[in-house]
């Protein structure tokens, strides 16, 4: 099992969450909002939007989740089903606050 962590520095961006080696599934994806909501208006602005893609590019063909929106100190995962990736397959994601969301992908190799 490898365990891959990455943090979406950028809000906006596409980032490169877990690109495949070979066959791999993917066993479950992690996504925690990091940051606190000490008051109401925290809890509001400090809300992030997720967006993840599976394939090579980041697409409206390859969206799997839509703005997904996490509040702050939460944690959402995706470990129901398994997603058999190629070689060169990628786990793309975008978030709508930067240091915001911190993404977890574990997978197997098949």
């Amino acid at each position: 099992m490898a365990i891959t962590s990455t943090r979406l520095a950028t809000g906006g961006l596409n980032y490169d969450v877990y690109t495949s080696s070979g066959n791999n599934a993917i066993t479950t994806i992690i996504i925690c909002n990091t940051l606190s909501a000490a008051s109401q208006t925290d809890e509001v602005t400090n809300s992030a939007n997720l967006t993840l893609y599976l394939g090579t590019s980041a697409t409206d063909t390859t969206t799997i989740v839509k703005n997904l929106n996490i509040p702050p100190g939460e944690t959402v995962f995706f470990s129901e089903e398994r997603v058999v990736l190629s070689n060169g397959d990628k786990v793309i994601a975008t978030s709508s606050l930067s240091a915001a969301l911190s993404i977890t992908v574990s997978t197997l190799p098949v």
